[in-house]
């Protein structure tokens, strides 16, 4: 019942991600229009959404029982780098794909896969699971994931070393600041006019749709024709599905044994679904930024994105025996 389940929403995902490939390939969308799309959901609907669902879901008293829930994740991405930096010095990954190949091991494309897939196998009554992990993954990609892709430049000088600097605006984005928004309001008990609130609910709404399409758009300037799976994509792809999963799994099962408390089963669930999406579909700039393999790095975001498909129905299967 849960794989069939399962199928349909990743059917339904499909079939939306498919709409903006052909949209795109008939040319009904010109070049500009995926920034554009990109630009409105993360600035302007996300957000709206983040910080309605605050208000919907959350309680002050949920909200002290969810934070203890941040241990997870966040000690889930620290062995993974531990366990991706490994692999670099073990597969002798070459410079200019090592930063690349750690930030596909370990962070997640949250926002335009992990958010509709969420709701889609979970509905809407996720989204408080679903910050938890998104709060982690924001600020493991934006404090040090791109510090790593970026220090991994093959034309700099290593002698003359390297600073990294801190960009509060990548760690804090708009829908971060959505969430932090509806936590101050909810903390603070402050009404929201109904009027407003009927507006944020319908911009937020677009999120979903607009975000598979976008990933449509996404596909089609990628070119399915380039992809291939060469060792180092292979070992990526492996970390990104079966190692990042399998890590909080066991970190999960082992909390929750030494603890003597059960976190509820949708959170669990959520968490581990987040773990095993595509890798960041900003790669390839990041890697442009810093003169590394864009090549390598699309077809990393390429690859995931088309065998999450198959993933996450298995994945489902197995988080039912957690």
């Amino acid at each position: 019942m849960v794989f069939l389940q399962s199928i349909q929403s990743v059917i339904t995902i499909i079939l939306m991600i498919a709409l903006g490939y052909f949209l795109k390939k008939f040319k009904w969308f010109d070049d500009n229009f995926g920034k554009s799309i990109s630009s409105l959901i993360t600035k302007i609907a996300l957000p709206a959404s983040i910080f309605v669902s605050v208000l919907k879901y959350l309680t002050r008293n949920s909200l002290v029982e969810l934070s203890g829930s941040l241990v997870y994740p966040a000690i889930s991405v620290i062995v993974s780098y531990c366990i991706s930096y490994a692999l670099v010095k073990l597969l002798k990954i070459r410079p200019g794909r090592r930063g690349i190949f750690m930030n596909a091991v370990v962070n997640a494309n949250t926002i335009f896969i992990g958010l509709p897939l969420n709701i889609a196998l979970f509905g809407e009554k996720s989204l408080p699971y679903f910050l938890i992990y998104y709060i982690i993954n924001t600020v493991s990609t934006w404090a040090f994931g791109v510090f790593l892709i970026s220090n991994d430049d093959p034309t700099k000088d290593k002698s003359k070393g390297s600073k990294h600097k801190i960009n509060w605006k990548k760690i804090l984005p708009p829908p971060l600041l959505g969430f932090i928004a509806g936590l101050i309001f909810l903390l603070l008990n402050i009404p929201i006019p109904g009027f407003i609130d009927s507006t944020l609910t319908y911009v937020g709404s677009i999120v979903t749709p607009l975000s598979l399409v976008y990933i449509g758009i996404v596909l089609y300037n990628a070119g399915l024709s380039s992809i291939r799976f060469d060792r180092d994509t292979i070992f990526a792809l492996l970390g990104r599905f079966v190692l990042s999963p399998a890590v909080l799994i066991v970190l999960i099962l082992t909390g929750t044994h030494f603890s003597g408390t059960h976190l509820p089963a949708m959170l669990q669930q959520t968490q581990i679904v987040q773990s095993a999406t595509p890798m960041l579909a900003v790669l390839p700039i990041l890697a442009t930024e810093a003169h590394g393999d864009v090549n390598y790095a699309t077809n990393v975001v390429t690859t995931s994105t088309l065998l999450f498909v198959v993933v996450v129905p298995v994945l489902m299967q197995v988080i039912q025996f957690i």
